[in-house]
């Protein structure tokens, strides 16, 4: 059957505005794209470790079977669970099946109908979903625009309020000021909730706690009401969770929607989760490369003339704006022509004007790549 012609109409309007998305197909070219920030996503050793971890606990099982509230949660969710509240120095720790899957639940459940939500304007699609589910009202405040957000918690009746942010965004790279943050939360009583999906394997004091995110860097977890992990980046495999007390992980095994109706991570996931933060504990040496990638990729768009392009960043993630989609999209192309996957991002995705190349660095991205990808794209723009 044919679509409905509104739907026709929209999918129209896209390849006119020169903004379909197409899934792309595999590709052999220097990786500038991926979110595998410590490489972790095609480590051989943990692949092989998280099988051997599996025959070590005696399970031999494809699948989950179920719901984890049916019979779904195998016996290894606790070990992680525990050893990833351990790790984040959580009182406790609960899975989920992405991070898509952590705010949508987090969001739709925890604020209630006389709740208010205040949320940055760059917040990723899912904490927006989530909130968009729930009872709650909700007031976007400009990004990382804490005079504006106080303005708004002041007009504010009396009443619960949470304020969501992400430790680094997605699109830009950039980190807020938490720890101000923090203050300005204690100060009205509100609750603070933390995306940490692109710090965590990034951040993180290497003596104590390599790799476990902005908010432990700054030694905040105990201000947090509560953070959200999650596992594709930097741990390079599958899955996120929710980080916060006890009470907070026993109300959302409760009345998280999207935790209650899903069936549960195969056994597989969940020991690959197990075996990352073991090497995330135990191997530094990634996470140095990739502080060094950062800081030689800052270096080179500086002597290059590029640093008025980009987005001030100090993550893994480097944006260089060029508005217009066919421009970025021609330049991308270019890139990739010449053997290096940057990607561009468009709008909608993004504001309109706000289109950019977005460059995703990598312990295993070496200094002559990145000379040559920024040398090129000099060439492009200039």
């Amino acid at each position: 059957m044919k679509l409905p012609k509104i739907l026709q109409e929209k999918l129209f309007q896209r390849e006119t505005d020169n903004a379909l998305r197409q899934l792309p197909s595999g590709n052999t070219l220097v990786d500038f794209a991926s979110n595998d920030y410590l490489g972790f996503a095609q480590n051989e050793t943990i692949f092989n470790e998280a099988h051997q971890y599996l025959l070590e606990h005696k399970i031999k099982s494809n699948g989950a079977t179920g719901s984890r509230l049916l019979t779904g949660n195998h016996k290894i969710y606790p070990m992680a669970e525990e050893k990833i509240a351990r790790f984040h120095q959580s009182e406790s720790a609960l899975l989920f099946n992405s991070g898509y899957d952590a705010n949508v639940g987090f969001f739709s459940a925890v604020p209630q109908r006389n709740d208010v939500v205040l949320y940055d304007e760059l917040c990723h699609a899912s904490i927006r979903d989530g909130i968009q589910m729930g009872h709650a009202k909700s007031y976007k405040f400009g990004h990382n625009d804490f005079v504006g957000l106080e303005k708004l918690i002041q007009k504010l009746p009396q009443t619960t309020v949470y304020i969501v942010t992400e430790s680094v965004f997605s699109m830009d790279g950039d980190a807020p000021n938490l720890e101000e943050l923090a203050q300005l939360a204690e100060k009205y009583s509100a609750y603070l909730v933390i995306d940490e999906a692109h710090a965590l394997g990034v951040f993180g004091c290497a003596e104590t706690n390599g790799g476990a995110g902005l908010v432990q860097q700054l030694n905040l977890q105990d201000k947090i009401f509560a953070r959200i992990m999650t596992f594709g980046k930097g741990l390079g495999c599958h899955g996120a969770a929710v980080l916060g007390s006890s009470d907070l992980k026993q109300y959302l095994i409760n009345f998280a929607r999207s935790f209650i109706y899903t069936t549960g991570l195969s056994p597989h996931a969940v020991a690959t989760i197990v075996v990352a933060y073991r090497h995330l504990e135990q191997e530094q040496k990634a996470l140095a490369a990739l502080k060094h990638t950062i800081a030689f990729f800052n270096q080179e768009k500086l002597r290059l003339g590029l640093k008025p392009l980009f987005v001030y960043s100090k993550s893994a993630i480097q944006c260089a704006i060029i508005p217009g989609n066919e421009n970025v999209k021609r330049i991308a192309g270019q890139l990739q022509e010449n053997g290096f996957d940057v990607k561009p991002i468009l709008s909608p995705t993004v504001p309109e004007g706000q289109e950019r190349l977005r460059f995703c660095l990598h312990s295993y991205n070496s200094e002559a790549e990145i000379t040559r990808v920024l040398e090129m794209l000099a060439t492009f723009v200039f």
